[in-house]
Formats: structure tokens, sequence, C-alpha cells
């Protein structure tokens, strides 16, 4: 009999507890106060020393390659990031207004204007893209969905150079947190490693956005 009242008592505990799994409610972990995607974005980018240069040419990361519609990648950039901009037939910029973000100046000819890869092409041989096929240097080169072009003044663009953020950065402070947040988003998209002074200038840059 006692063995039976037992046996009872124990599957009361089985179903109870089995009852108390199913209905529970899962919390997911807390993330730190504060912590935005970005951020996490950077936590998740390994941590090299940069590999060397040996081998790079920026004829490796071929551009500027046809768009469609008779324009290469620089002219799509251009336009999209101008105002008013009016081309010639041939997908030249003959006028327009553009402002660059790195630096605030107002540009009204295409002429005076570079297209600034956000991560710059060396920058990124030496971070991992040395690894990479010529066909995915040609798509990093040209990508108008990441991040990664910008019509800019030409006066910022070679000071920039090929240097990362430890080295360089825009004389607009008030884009500091845009900038960093761009360098993050491309080279988390295209899995790129970062060195340790590039990991903590991105982190002081992003300490400047807001919220």
């Amino acid at each position: 009999m006692r063995a039976r009242t037992w046996l009872i008592a124990l599957a009361a505990v089985v179903v109870l507890a089995i009852a108390a799994f199913l209905t529970r409610t899962v919390v997911a972990p807390p993330t730190a106060q504060g912590t935005s995607p970005v951020q996490v974005q950077l936590a998740e980018l390994p941590v090299k020393a940069q590999h060397a240069m040996k081998g790079y040419s920026r004829d490796r990361f071929k551009h500027w390659i046809t768009q469609g519609g008779g324009c290469d990648t620089r002219e799509v950039v251009i336009e999209r990031d101008g105002k008013d901009v009016k081309k010639d037939a041939a997908c030249k910029a003959t006028s327009g207004h553009w402002t660059s973000p790195y630096d605030g100046k107002e540009v009204s000819k295409a002429t005076e204007l570079d297209i600034d890869h956000m991560v710059p092409l060396a920058a990124a041989w030496r971070t991992g893209a040395d690894e990479w096929t010529d066909e995915r240097r040609q798509q990093f080169a040209n990508d108008l969905t990441a991040p990664q072009l910008f019509a800019v003044s030409a006066a910022s663009n070679r000071g920039k150079g090929d240097q990362d953020p430890s080295q360089w950065k825009p004389p607009a402070k008030t884009y500091w947190c845009t900038y960093a947040t761009n360098w993050v988003i491309v080279k988390h998209t295209y899995q790129l490693f970062v060195t340790q002074a590039e990991h903590d200038a991105l982190v002081d840059m992003l300490s400047s956005c807001p919220g």
C-alpha cells in the first residue's frame, strides 16, 4: 500500500513538472543597457593583426563597373547623393548640388567629387579581402546596397586615403556616429576583421551616437 501511495505521489509530481514546463514563459536574456545593433555587430567582428599588403593592387578590385542605362557605379552614386542632378547623354553629371558628409563642404561641380569607399580597398585587403576571389572584390568595390560608397569632397577622400578610424576620422565630428556605424556594417556584411586599434576607435566614435 505504501509503495502504491508513493508511486501515485511521484506520478503527480512528474505531471505537475511537465505542465509547468509546457506553460513556462521564455524570457530572453537581457542585453546590456544601451547596447545597439551596431555595437552587437562590432562585438562580433574578430580582432586580429592586419595582413601584409603583398599582392595588393587596386586592379584586384575592378571598378567602376556598368550598372545599366549606360551608367557606371561612380555615376550612379553621384546622382544618388546629389540634389537636382542633371546628366548628359553619356550619363555624366552636368550640374547639381552635393554636400560632402565628411567635412560639410558644399560642391556644385561633379568633377570636384570623389567616390569614397567607406572601408578603403587597401584597408579591406589588410583585414581579410586578400583571401577573397576577384569576383568578391569587384562586388565590394561597387556595392550600392551596403553603406560603402559615398560622394565626398576630393580633399576629404584624399586625406582619408586607405586609413582606418584609428588613423583618420571625418573632420565633421557630427558625422562620427554615422561614419563608425557604416564602417561596422560594411565590415560585418563582408566578414572582415578589425585590428585592436581600429576596434577601440570605433567604440569611441560610437559613444557619440545619441541615446
